[in-house]
């Protein structure tokens, strides 16, 4: 068996206040990384930690997040998977990566969220809707229902996932 891992992440702003209040939970965004500290970890986000206009797919860089959010708390879990799963994924998260400016924030697709109808632009995703098909695509079903309707909460509350870590980003960066 191999692992991958998810942190949910609560950070400050008004977008992740009006998510916070739509889910009605602490966290409000999620990271897909291959390591335990996250230290390669893939999301849609902001492209610059201080500039919450731009967004779309990149390559998390924790203490650049840290700089911009210092009360930011993470939640990682691991999920297991079996070693081609990961390599799958991992092949994935690199590939688009490299094609990253190509790929937007799915923001036309939120009030279809909101809605609860499903909705999806080519290249165009939040941060659980781009999760959720990634993962999909390699049999790891986080919700049933399309990937443009998964959010946060619905990792949040995936049964098979193990929590490893909780508390402030710093205590992350600071540990690995």
């Amino acid at each position: 068996m191999a692992h991958i891992y998810l942190a949910m992440v609560d950070t400050p702003g008004l977008f992740a206040c009006l998510i916070r209040r739509y889910l009605k939970q602490k966290y409000v965004h999620v990271v897909i990384g291959m390591d335990a500290q996250m230290r390669e970890a893939y999301s849609y986000g902001r492209r610059n930690p201080h500039i919450p206009f731009f967004a779309g797919f990149e390559k998390e860089d924790r203490r650049e997040i840290l700089r911009a959010f210092p009360t930011a708390d993470y939640m990682v879990c691991e999920l297991e998977c079996s070693v081609e799963q990961k390599e799958n994924i991992q092949a994935r998260l690199r590939q688009d990566y490299r094609r990253r400016f190509r790929s937007h924030y799915a923001l036309l697709g939120l009030p279809f969220l909101v809605a609860g109808v499903p909705f999806y632009q080519d290249r165009h995703y939040t941060c659980s809707s781009y999760i959720a098909a990634v993962l999909s695509a390699n049999q790891i079903e986080i919700a049933p229902k399309h990937f443009s309707l998964v959010t946060p909460r619905d990792f949040y509350l995936y049964p098979d996932k193990k929590i490893i870590f909780e508390g402030s980003l710093a205590q992350l960066v600071w540990a690995g």
